[in-house]
């Protein structure tokens, strides 16, 4: 009996470090809800493995953080050690690496800023006071987790997550970072005051300060929100300007074949009739080659390249190329969606790609780019491939990826040498780069 009224007083007094130790299987629980709460809020697709990782070795180093470096210095380090987490567990970007750290911390310190009201209201002493006595840390803590799962439910029933952050530009994810990062700042200061004072102010005036910071936070991100979704608008009203574009040419060479139907049939007849079979495969060999061209204008649709980035890019480098006589043939064999790659990236390559295609094929005799999207099953491999046809048949397939290496006068040469700094950031990303006697081909290669 003498030993659990022991245990019991160790429980109820003020104990800093039995408070620590009993706080330390908790760490796996606060960083498993939260990784849950900012995981479903921004789209984060990790693997239950990855997320088993995470919570373990995040949980791990948040308790021996605690127990090595003093605060206030552990909390900077915990935003440390949770934001390298998100990036080389999770593989998160680093916009949404920097968004996950605030998301849990937001959730938390507003529920736990309720929590302190009530505690006061109750119990009619400070809320810091009871973080030292173990029993309370416990209940506070349990309390605090519960209504954070309750949180998480909520999100998960109501499907709530920042999809659109997906097309935001640099401009726009670098305002949202900021925005929330001060945001975070003033509620986390505001909050750190009520704590303090929660026994002198009001609650009325506790609710009105809360409610005003969250507000302006919210409404600015809101503003952020809103202008980004002009910009998309923008971006689709561009995409409709040259789908459009598009179908004036597609309509034009189809009303043209239909003009030309009854000589192209005479034409045949008159092979046939003289039983010129060679005539006839040269005459059939033009005619397949018109047929083509409406059928790359056919691919060139929003339905087939079903990514607008990279829809976008094609279409502009389709009409670059048409006004320099260039041919494109374009195929498409997969879901451009689903790349492994971030469409931002993925059309800098292609961009660049396309653009060195049309340098090089403008001053051929024969002006024939093929652009082929395909998928390798058989070695989990998706595949850009850009051939074209060239001049200089010298052309150093090595030296072409070094920094201000040009085969043209006055180029800068640095195209090729972005796509392999963009490829030293991953390693799923190879180019293999060929060349025959009549094509140079890029064959750009995305591992999954």
């Amino acid at each position: 009996m003498e030993i659990f009224q022991t245990i019991w007083t160790a429980l109820t007094t003020e104990n800093v470090k039995l408070t620590t130790i009993i706080g330390m299987p908790t760490v796996f629980i606060e960083i498993y809800i939260s990784m849950l709460i900012f995981t479903i809020i921004l789209n984060i697709e990790a693997t239950k493995k990855q997320k088993r990782l995470y919570v373990l070795i995040m949980s791990l180093l948040v308790i021996l953080n605690r127990l090595f470096i003093p605060a206030p210095y552990n909390t900077f380090v915990n935003v440390l050690i949770l934001f390298l987490g998100n990036i080389l567990i999770l593989k998160s970007n680093l916009f949404k690496a920097i968004i996950s750290l605030f998301i849990p911390f937001i959730t938390t310190i507003i529920v736990e800023s309720f929590i302190a009201r009530i505690y006061y209201l109750i119990l009619k002493a400070d809320y810091t006071d009871g973080m030292n006595v173990p029993i309370k840390r416990l209940v506070i803590s349990c309390f605090v987790y519960l209504t954070d799962y309750f949180i998480y439910l909520l999100i998960k029933h109501f499907k709530f997550n920042f999809s659109i952050l997906e097309v935001f530009n640099k401009k726009n994810k670098l305002l949202l970072s900021l925005t929330i990062i001060f945001g975070i700042i003033l509620i986390a200061t505001q909050l750190y005051t009520t704590f303090f004072y929660s026994s002198v102010l009001p609650l009325f005036i506790i609710l009105l300060s809360i409610c005003s910071l969250l507000a302006y936070f919210l409404v600015s991100m809101y503003t952020i929100f809103t202008v980004s979704k002009l910009e998309t608008t923008s971006t689709s009203l561009e995409e409709s300007k040259l789908y459009n574009k598009t179908l004036q040419i597609l309509h034009d060479n189809i009303r043209a074949f239909k003009h030309d139907f009854w000589n192209i049939v005479q034409g045949i007849g008159g092979y046939v009739g003289r039983n010129d079979m060679e005539g006839l495969k040269e005459y059939y060999s033009k005619l397949v080659e018109d047929c083509q061209q409406v059928n790359n204008l056919t691919s060139l649709s929003p339905n087939v390249v079903n990514n607008p980035a990279i829809y976008n890019v094609l279409a502009n480098k389709y009409h670059m190329a048409d006004e320099l006589g260039i041919k494109i043939n374009l195929e498409v064999f997969m879901d451009l969606n689903q790349l492994n790659i971030n469409s931002y990236e993925f059309t800098r390559i292609l961009g660049i790609l396309m653009n060195n295609a049309i340098e090089a094929s403008k001053e051929c005799d024969k002006k024939v780019i093929n652009v082929a999207f395909r998928k390798d099953k058989r070695k989990h491999m998706q595949l850009l491939i850009v051939e074209n046809t060239y001049m200089d048949k010298s052309v150093d397939t090595e030296k072409i990826y070094e920094k201000g290496y040009s085969t043209k006068q006055g180029n800068s040469g640095i195209g090729l040498w972005e796509v392999r700094q963009i490829m030293k950031k991953h390693n799923n990303l190879n180019l293999y780069t060929t060349k025959t006697d009549e094509y140079f081909s890029q064959q750009f290669e995305i591992y999954y």
